[in-house]
């Protein structure tokens, strides 16, 4: 094993929070830098300059999340790495910044209703129940369960926060980048888990030196992400195992509206946990049924640390009548005028592919990396319309896939990796630092 790289912070990082300005409302934007005491120490790429990776947690974290990768990085690496907070799911009302209590905060069981976990997106502002009623969707029940939604009321803090975010979330990645990875001196590699992967690649074009993205289990631009969905009817499929084709249970492509938060439940843990231990161990595993029902519960406890909340299907899954909306709405709110809202349309539609152009940034080349039991990142799906998609971009960018014979969509985990307690996650980093070192990206 390598030897520790002394890093800064007490806690082994430094947080760090930037305050910006997007579409006429100010954001508070919280994150992590995980960075050697010394800066001599920070590795180099092959082409000389510093490696910095930025790193998007996935569904329904923060920045914590990330952070067993962020340090085995910057510990046994030698990387500068950032973990980004996305804007809303930073608990800056805790001092350790985890979220306390449940997600669902309170029940009235007479008058039928609930208060939930909102985002915080600005310190100090707070969204109260009356901005939003709650919702029980059962129109993606054979992926999803029954949902709760938080649906915002149109002109209240929470509605015009919902519809605004997005251009946050681009302002702030880009800001974020640039404060702590100089152009001059590093080469910037970004990583987004399962939903940050739509938002680490549009940003890969925005940001001057970012030079690699590094896609384990990582979804890709909305628009894409759109069709790999689709090819699986939202249901993804099992290596070994034949996709679903009961049209009873397929589901439509996605069209949530901007104005939906979704609040996570141990539904989203058993989404995951079945078909995986399909992957590994087979129909065998209904047979304990019960059992995997109790380990799920217990997984999902009594408090919800993480975030737990969602918004970004808008985004991540390409709907763009949801993303034309929660612009025209800005736009109204910002007293636009017609040219400049359609402007501020297509800002809002561009997030979810590549940008084209002259003098455009190309996409930088891409490492896809899957495991060997994720439903929705199959060998299949990549091979028939992921890579296809990326191959039509002009200019297309390098990509590569390898799928590890071991591992979960949570590739981090130690389940059935003996020994391990990190699952594939050190070999997928062995394997991006070969890579950044031997030329790959370059």
């Amino acid at each position: 094993s390598k030897p520790d790289i002394p890093f800064k912070g007490e806690r082994g990082y430094v947080e760090d929070i930037i305050r910006i300005n997007a579409v006429d409302m100010e954001w508070d934007i919280g994150m992590s830098v995980h960075e050697p005491v010394d800066p001599s120490k920070i590795a180099r790429d092959a082409d000389g300059k510093k490696i910095g990776v930025f790193l998007l947690h996935g569904g329904s974290g923060d920045f914590k999340t990330m952070h067993k990768r962020a340090d085995l990085m910057a510990k046994k690496l030698g990387y500068k790495v950032i973990s980004m907070s996305y804007p809303g799911r930073h608990a800056f009302h805790t001092p350790d910044r985890t979220w306390p209590g449940r997600n669902v905060t309170a029940y009235d069981h007479h008058k039928y209703s609930l208060e939930v976990r909102t985002p915080i997106w600005l310190r100090g502002e707070h969204i109260t129940r009356d901005q939003y009623d709650i919702i029980k969707d059962h129109g993606q029940r054979p992926r999803y369960g029954i949902r709760t939604l938080a649906k915002a009321k149109p002109g209240t803090t929470f509605y015009y926060r919902m519809a605004g975010w997005p251009m946050a979330f681009e302002k702030g990645g880009i800001e974020a980048m640039n404060k702590h990875f100089p152009e001059d001196e590093f080469s910037i590699y970004v990583h987004g888990h399962s939903t940050g992967g739509p938002f680490t690649m549009m940003l890969s074009q925005r940001v001057p030196n970012i030079r690699g993205i590094l896609a384990i289990e990582n979804s890709s631009f909305g628009y894409i992400y759109r069709a790999q969905a689709a090819w699986g009817g939202q249901l993804g499929k099992i290596e070994g195992f034949t996709r679903v084709e009961d049209e009873e249970i397929l589901l439509p492509s996605r069209s949530d509206p901007f104005d939906e938060l979704y609040i996570r439940s141990w539904r989203d843990s058993a989404r995951y946990k079945g078909p995986e231990l399909l992957g590994q161990e087979g129909a065998e595993a209904l047979m304990r049924l019960p059992m995997v029902m109790e380990e799920i519960l217990d997984n999902w406890g009594d408090t919800q640390r993480y975030a737990s909340f969602k918004a970004e299907y808008v985004v991540t899954h390409g709907i763009e009548d949801s993303l034309r909306q929660a612009a025209e709405v800005t736009a109204q709110r910002m007293d636009l005028g017609k040219e400049e809202t359609e402007e501020l349309v297509d800002r809002y539609i561009g997030l979810t592919r590549e940008l084209k152009g002259r003098g455009v940034k190309p996409v930088p080349p891409v490492m896809f990396q899957i495991t060997a039991h994720s439903r929705d990142h199959s060998r299949e799906v990549y091979e028939e319309v992921v890579i296809p998609m990326f191959r039509e971009m002009r200019p297309a960018p390098k990509v590569s896939l390898t799928q590890f014979d071991l591992g979960t969509h949570g590739y981090m985990s130690g389940e059935h990796v003996e020994g391990v307690p990190f699952g594939v996650g050190p070999a997928v980093f062995q394997q991006w630092d070969d890579a950044i070192k031997g030329g790959y990206f370059q």
